[in-house]
């Protein structure tokens, strides 16, 4: 066994029982104040929804443990297991060329690991989302969404892993740039494409009817000087009762959509406040902030790799006894979670203050207020722990916890 070997085991079995740990923090933490409604919300939370809320996060949490735990057996399995090393000899079987049995390689790769996590998905959605009421999603339509997802994956998948192997084939010693480019110019496609081509494969997609909330929405955006190709409502209900609120695309492809079930729950000014908050992350540039930084750590990562690709022990450490650019594609891929796990607090820190940074907008822009209100009705319908564990919270919740948040509004009122 060789250092990168240890190295690489003890930094997964690390994050692993950091996972576990704050897990069972959070379930002991939620279950403690379960039968206590905070003081900020006993006037709008009722003690039922408070449990429900309660059950429903343990219940998540609890499946979260067993997703880590297999997800942690199975990257052992891929990698030192020898996994990527039979499936890497099982495409080479095949007798194609390096560009074809690389690309072949990886799509056979990800389709195992979403046939291997397809159980998962299926207790989720059918057993803890059907539990608590949220499931709308049929067998049916599960299915199909399956199909579109592994057929999206071969039309936009096999195209991408094809052109960026020909590039560490031919790019010479600075491949990853170009290979880091043409990343780039996918990503922005991809942000281009989805509201147009993409989300409506997976969703229909209505104009906000024309009246008192469609004028107050054009009101909000003339002011802020926001410009977009349209207010949607999306189907959301067709497979869950969570409600949402996004924005999507850019420039002359952005477009503001609400779920169906947002709506059916949130007054006029209060959607209009949801928007706002929405908006602010827009005008405080916050999503171009968030893509650099991606693209930023992606140029990072793949020079990275362009070192590692020539290292032995890279691939010896991780059961590899050929070395491919498809192989370090895929080791890199898969083992770069467990190098940067220790950095999700940062990441989750930063996605907390841009939250901030939304509602005080929000709050300049509209009626805190009527945000307030909005987010209690939205902790409400979908079952929000009032009270998480704030280590936990810390480490993963990209927003802030619902007393803070409000506490911070109200400063604002």
């Amino acid at each position: 066994m060789n250092t990168f070997t240890i190295i690489f085991i003890g930094l997964l079995g690390l994050s692993l029982l950091v996972e576990m740990w704050l897990a069972n923090r959070h379930i002991r933490h939620v279950a403690t104040n379960r039968e206590t409604v905070p003081k900020a919300f006993r006037r709008k939370i009722s003690l039922e929804d408070h449990r429900k809320a309660a059950d429903y996060t343990i219940a998540r949490t609890r499946f979260g443990r067993l997703e880590d735990i297999y997800g942690t057996a199975l990257l052992m399995i891929w990698t030192v297991g020898g996994g990527l090393e039979w499936l890497d000899r099982f495409a080479r079987g095949f007798g194609f060329g390096e560009l074809v049995t690389g690309t072949l390689f990886i799509l056979i790769a990800f389709i195992i690991m979403g046939l291997i996590e397809l159980p998962f998905s299926v207790y989720q959605i059918f057993v803890i989302e059907n539990r608590f009421g949220f499931n709308k999603t049929t067998p049916g339509l599960f299915i199909n969404d399956l199909i579109k997802k592994t057929l999206m994956l071969g039309i936009l998948g096999a195209p991408l892993a094809i052109s960026a192997l020909w590039l560490m084939q031919v790019a010479g010693a600075l491949w990853w740039v170009f290979v880091w480019l043409l990343w780039s110019g996918f990503t922005l496609f991809l942000v281009w494409a989805y509201p147009i081509w993409i989300a409506p494969i997976f969703n229909k997609f209505t104009p906000l009817k024309k009246g008192t909330m469609r004028e107050r929405i054009q009101a909000l955006l003339e002011r802020t000087g926001f410009r977009s190709r349209g207010i949607y409502v999306i189907d959301g209900s067709r497979r869950s009762a969570h409600g949402n609120a996004y924005f999507t695309g850019f420039g002359k492809s952005k477009r503001i959509v609400f779920f169906d079930t947002l709506l059916e729950h949130l007054g006029e000014k209060e959607v209009e406040a949801v928007l706002a908050h929405e908006l602010g992350h827009f005008k405080r540039r916050h999503v171009i902030k968030r893509m650099m930084l991606t693209l930023g750590m992606s140029l990072f990562g793949l020079a990275l790799l362009g070192w590692l690709i020539t290292q032995p022990w890279f691939y010896a450490g991780l059961g590899m006894t050929q070395p491919s650019n498809h192989a370090a594609l895929m080791l890199f891929m898969l083992i770069i979670p467990v190098f940067t796990f220790f950095f999700q607090p940062l990441f989750a820190w930063s996605s907390r203050r841009h939250e901030y940074e939304a509602d005080s907008f929000a709050a300049e822009q509209t009626d805190a207020s009527k945000l307030v209100s909005a987010l209690v009705k939205l902790y409400k319908e979908n079952a929000s722990t009032l009270t998480p564990d704030p280590l936990h919270s810390a480490f993963y919740d990209s927003h802030p916890p619902a007393a803070m948040r409000i506490a911070h509004l109200a400063g604002k009122s």
